[in-house]
């Protein structure tokens, strides 16, 4: 038996198609790129992403003869508006990044209500308003995981899984469904809204595909990378190392004692929902990984490709004093000084191009002991290892880095990307390719660990974001604490 996985991302969608060891056996790739046709304006084409979607599935379920069932895995956040008679899309897709709606979230907050624009709620609410004024039309409102399944059962199913929508800004713990209080902030009709279903559990058939097979997992990005990494017992923790950087911490059934930002710095979410027992997260948000390593190459020009940092880097075996704080986007958990700016501390005379390298990988590897100790503090869990993926879990030196920083070992997973082999196993679940929790560990085995060789200052580190986060002149923005 094999699991299609449909992983659509921020720039692209992936179909994947996961064997019962849990090895690709064949994979599709389309490019479906945001636009942005304003400052802070982020798009998407939904029936261009739902198209390269189906194209890719079809092509990759031909090519292994067929499959057992379906899982999907999706940008969080990310809203489509369509209407439900002719399934076409009623209003531009909005990305996650999208912050048209600040404002409407100004207005909200007046009244009590705390949503950010990169939330879900005030981008339903936007698109719905710009297409039907008056209210008098039969939309469907979702994340990109709704829309997914609807084209893939052709109308059959509008559904979303409680990943989604806790992640979403729209879950409500205490009534264990959606939260009637921002649905009527943002005006946002229920009838119009998907159905919440467990994140693993055959929920119907992908009737646009051949042979029908089930969909029967659905988990958003981060999620099933917790999932794929078999991150799935409380104190277990991954990172990915994207663009930005997210560390999941698993918590089993305990729900946090905060709804919004624990005193650590970091973000309670469910992590997934199977058989209806529900499984709780806490969340490191690093705004810039990655992107401080495209802004070497691309902004300063010292590095040919991103892959070069680890022989540029290499090249010396410390900074000699260098430090660099990755505050391209401002500041994540633990600080939220969104508006704190990247900065290179230490340079002298002899500081060469090896020594400003190394400073930007052991900066995010920094940033990364941040996250493990906002997630320790707001849990009361020890994070004794920690699971890495994501292109920069390439990176031999940084991947050192993070050990180092983080005073424990670092397991490596077998791919760089966890996310589509998260949602398989959801699907598997449900559909008896695994059993359980134990085979999903023995599926998926870390590549390789790294042990910690050394030790960072982390009162210096501390030091360089207090001063990262005084550069700006305009008023301080900090993230939404608990009301």
């Amino acid at each position: 038996m094999s699991i299609l996985v449909i992983d659509a991302g921020t720039s692209g969608v992936r179909a994947v198609v996961v064997g019962e060891d849990a090895r690709v056996l064949h994979e599709e790739h389309r490019e479906v790129l945001p636009t942005s046709p304003g400052p802070g304006l982020v798009e998407f084409d939904p029936s261009a992403l739902a198209t390269a979607a189906l194209s890719i599935a079809r092509t990759a379920v031909a090519a292994v003869g067929g499959v057992s069932a379906v899982g999907i895995a999706n940008q969080r956040s990310s809203t489509v508006a369509w209407d439900r008679a002719t399934s076409e899309p009623v209003a531009p897709g909005l990305g996650w990044q999208d912050l048209r709606t600040v404002e409407r979230c100004r207005e909200i907050l007046s009244q009590g209500i705390l949503i950010s624009p990169n939330s879900a709620p005030t981008k339903m609410a936007w698109q719905r308003e710009q297409a039907d004024p008056t209210g008098t039309r039969d939309f469907c409102v979702g994340t990109v995981d709704s829309w997914l399944v609807w084209k893939l059962s052709e109308g059959a199913l509008h559904v979303t899984d409680v990943s989604n929508v806790s992640a979403g800004a729209l879950w409500s713990a205490d009534e264990g469904d959606w939260n009637e209080k921002i649905l009527t902030a943002c005006r946002i009709p229920r009838r119009e809204l998907p159905e919440i279903v467990d994140s693993s559990g055959v929920i119907g058939r992908a009737s646009a595909l051949p042979g029908a097979p089930p969909i029967a997992g659905i988990a958003g990005d981060q999620q099933a990378s917790l999932v794929g990494q078999a991150c799935v017992r409380p104190g277990m923790a991954k990172i990915t190392f994207g663009t930005g950087g997210m560390l999941d911490l698993c918590l089993g059934a305990q729900r946090p004692p905060f709804d919004v930002v624990g005193p650590g710095g970091s973000t309670p979410m469910v992590a997934w929902r199977i058989r209806g027992e529900t499984t709780w997260l806490l969340e490191g948000l690093m705004l810039a990984a990655g992107s401080n390593l495209e802004w070497l190459r691309d902004g300063l020009g010292i590095l040919a490709t991103t892959a070069e940092s680890h022989d540029v880097a290499s090249a010396c075996t410390s900074t000699e004093g260098v430090v660099y704080v990755p505050a391209l986007l401002g500041l994540g958990a633990p600080y939220w000084k969104l508006d704190a700016r990247g900065t290179l501390l230490g340079i002298s005379r002899g500081t060469r191009r090896a020594h400003v390298v190394r400073a930007v990988l052991e900066g995010i590897a920094q940033r990364a002991a941040d996250l493990v100790e906002a997630a320790e503090a707001d849990s009361g869990l020890e994070i004794a290892t920690l699971r890495i993926d994501g292109g920069m879990s390439a990176n031999p030196t940084f991947v050192q880095a993070v050990a180092d920083a983080t005073g424990r070992p670092v397991d490596v997973a077998g791919g760089v990307e966890a996310t589509a082999l998260g949602a398989a196993f959801l699907a598997g679940l449900a559909t008896g390719v695994w059993s359980g929790w134990d085979d999903v560990a023995a599926a998926a085995p870390p590549a390789r660990r790294v042990e910690p060789a050394g030790s960072f200052d982390r009162a210096r580190w501390k030091e360089a974001c207090r001063r990262a986060g005084s550069l700006s002149a305009a008023p301080h923005l900090e993230a939404p604490q608990n009301r």
